[in-house]
């Protein structure tokens, strides 16, 4: 499953941005969905997730009232909304995928596939 991320961009604190991710395939092969993030020296971390069909949702308790993930099955995507974002959010943010059937996804050892990654800075 090849990943495309898009709507990264520069935005002040306290700003929004919506991050959206275009899987080339749908169906199992994106049985769950996420986002991950890198800064400047640190290592990649998990930001969320979400089941097939949406039907569950978990967060990092560093953007958990902040963030929501989606996702839209009939257009194999899944999106990022982020609210209230603080300078401590500025990364590149990853897409990821795993494929079915079982497990879920809070590492990068749950993650089958990576999009190239999106750059968001939020200036302070």
């Amino acid at each position: 499953v090849q990943l495309v991320e898009s709507g990264g961009g520069l935005v002040q604190t306290g700003g929004s941005l919506r991050l959206t991710c275009a899987a080339s395939e749908g169906g199992s092969n994106t049985y769950v969905m996420g986002w991950f993030r890198q800064a400047p020296e640190r290592a990649r971390e998990f930001v969320a997730a979400i089941s097939w069909s949406g039907k569950s949702t978990h967060y990092a308790d560093t953007v958990k009232g902040r963030f929501t993930i989606s996702r839209d099955d009939d257009k194999n995507t899944v999106y990022l909304q982020m609210n209230e974002l603080k300078h401590e959010d500025t990364a590149v943010y990853y897409c990821a995928n795993r494929e079915c059937c079982s497990g879920s996804m809070y590492s990068e050892s749950d993650v089958h596939s990576w999009g190239e990654g999106t750059q968001v800075t939020v200036s302070s």
